[in-house]
């Protein structure tokens, strides 16, 4: 059975972005969050569309948008904000991790 949690957030501006590309595409409303080893600091983030929510998920939802993370992957991102942020350099879902000890330039992995 799924779980929603307070300890992971999906921020407002993510929750609108997740919201409009998931109606343009007329998919549900719900982004994936997991962790897979590599990257350049050892683990890295992956973002997805998910058509479902998975029995082990752990859910965060705002504004009706729902942000899942799967059991093996909330142990790295608890406590995390996944954001989504526009810059010179692009736009992209950011994840704000307490528990990265470090991470790489562009962000997309840490470690722990």
């Amino acid at each position: 059975m799924a779980t929603l949690v307070q300890d992971i957030i999906l921020t407002p501006s993510a929750a609108a972005r997740v919201a409009a590309i998931a109606a343009k595409q007329g998919k549900p409303a719900i982004l994936r969050l997991s962790v897979d080893g590599g990257g350049c600091s050892g683990f890295q983030y992956k973002f997805g569309f998910a058509d479902s929510v998975e029995p082990d998920d752990v859910i965060a939802e705002h504004d009706g948008v729902k942000l899942v993370v799967d059991s093996v992957s909330i142990d790295l991102v608890r406590g995390c904000a996944v954001d989504y942020v526009e810059s010179l350099a692009g736009a992209a879902f950011k994840v704000e991790n307490p528990n990265a000890a470090s991470g790489c330039g562009c962000g997309s992995s840490f470690s722990v």
